[in-house]
């Protein structure tokens, strides 16, 4: 019989080995981590516009230097007719300007994405363009009416680059407590939502999530953020290897966080590369941030749980054939996302997933995965189902068991 070594170290080397081989490949293939970026975007040029303008002889109070319960106080000092007035002067920069109030963000996303629209309605037709090109124009030009209909509140919006969205379930302002969906590698526009495989999307995910939520504690009022307003790592390259997408995601993490209205607990649920934004973000959330939820992580950028300096709870959950879990856990010159939030050494309170059926899983009705970030999204916590030990992931908890739950 042939004899293997699985000592410690050996494990270490392979998995060093498996990053340099990666390290290769992409250096071989090209950095997309160093694609060109537009020198202005819509959403600059509208804050441009923002600065040099004025409502009632008097300039707008700078959105990059203002604190958005600053901005909070001066939109509430206008009348209606002048808060109407900035929503039509500058869409893109009111529906993205945390501090303002949601409803009127919700209104001027909408004029932004119909203006959106009519841009790529010309594009689609535009004789320069390649076929490729057209097509490209005419799929962003239905993604932006279907985000335009009736019912829809999208709470941020940019049609720059592979674009960035968010978009708001339930009532933010009578919320009694806030779930966030942060997503993972190829989240843009035009996956922001699928007909197919629907729960794999951020408005499936939140969708599923909203409704799980209410079922599990129908008293309770809940609103669920799915948050695609980062740039997220197109594919398996270097961008999703290393944090520099995750740094930017994370300093928007947290200032949508900070701009939500209320003082409600709020809950993150964090799939795939979004846990990762999620453990960057960690020290710098505030504490009404009560849950870190990460479904399928490669890594969230500490050594254990305690390193990411937060008061929320931590939990983490992976199915049993989610390929993720072959991925190295470690960190070696800026490549890998660090040690495994499954394992016992890390600390997190780690989930059951049954049902989930692989990476993409975690959020299908029915599963046991989705039933326990609907208790903690509630915070129902004693009615969590735990994986392995029980114990461990249940100290220290309180939380109502939510209704018609054991």
């Amino acid at each position: 019989m042939t004899s293997f070594d699985t000592s410690p170290q050996l494990n270490v080397w392979r998995a060093l080995l498996a990053l340099a081989v990666v390290f290769v490949m992409l250096a071989t293939t090209g950095w997309t981590a160093l694609r060109s970026q537009p020198s202005s975007t819509a959403i600059q040029a509208s804050l441009s516009d923002w600065e040099h303008g004025s409502i009632a002889g008097h300039r707008l109070p700078d959105p990059q230097e203002t604190t958005p319960h600053r901005l909070a106080r001066f939109f509430a000092s206008l009348t209606a007719q002048q808060r109407g007035s900035l929503v039509r002067r500058y869409p893109l920069a009111v529906g993205n300007m945390n501090g303002a109030p949601v409803e009127l963000r919700y209104r001027a996303n909408r004029i932004a994405l119909d203006q959106a629209r009519k841009v790529e309605l010309k594009r689609m037709h535009d004789v320069r363009l390649t076929p490729d090109g057209q097509q490209e124009a005419g799929r962003r030009m239905h993604r932006y009416v279907a985000l335009m209909t009736k019912g829809r509140h999208i709470l941020a919006f940019d049609p720059d680059g592979s674009g960035r969205v968010a978009e708001v379930f339930g009532s933010l302002r009578k919320a009694e407590r806030v779930s966030v969906v942060v997503p993972g590698v190829d989240t843009d526009l035009l996956t922001f939502q699928r007909t197919s495989r629907q729960y794999s999307a951020p408005v499936g995910m939140a969708k599923a999530l909203y409704r799980a939520e209410r079922a599990a504690s129908p008293s309770t009022r809940t609103a669920v953020i799915a948050w695609a307003d980062y740039t997220a790592p197109s594919g398996l390259g270097i961008d999703s290897a290393t944090a520099m997408r995750a740094a930017d995601g994370a300093v928007r993490l947290n200032a949508l966080v900070r701009a939500l209205p209320g003082g409600t607990p709020v809950s993150l649920f964090c799939h795939s590369y979004g846990s990762v934004v999620c453990g960057l973000a960690a020290r710098t959330l505030p504490d009404r941030v009560a849950d870190i939820a990460v479904a399928g992580s490669p890594g969230m950028r500490v050594a254990n749980a305690s390193h990411l300096h937060t008061s929320a709870h931590v939990w983490a959950m992976r199915d049993a054939d989610d390929w993720v879990q072959d991925v190295p856990y470690l960190e070696v010159g800026g490549l890998g996302h660090g040690a495994d939030p499954m394992s016992a050494a890390f600390g997190a309170r780690v989930l059951s997933s049954q049902g989930a059926d692989g990476h993409s899983g975690y959020f299908e009705p029915g599963t046991e995965s989705l039933s326990n970030f609907a208790d903690i999204g509630t915070g129902a916590y004693r009615s969590v189902h735990c994986a392995g030990d029980t114990e461990a992931c249940r100290a220290g908890l309180s939380g109502a068991a939510s209704a018609g739950r054991a």
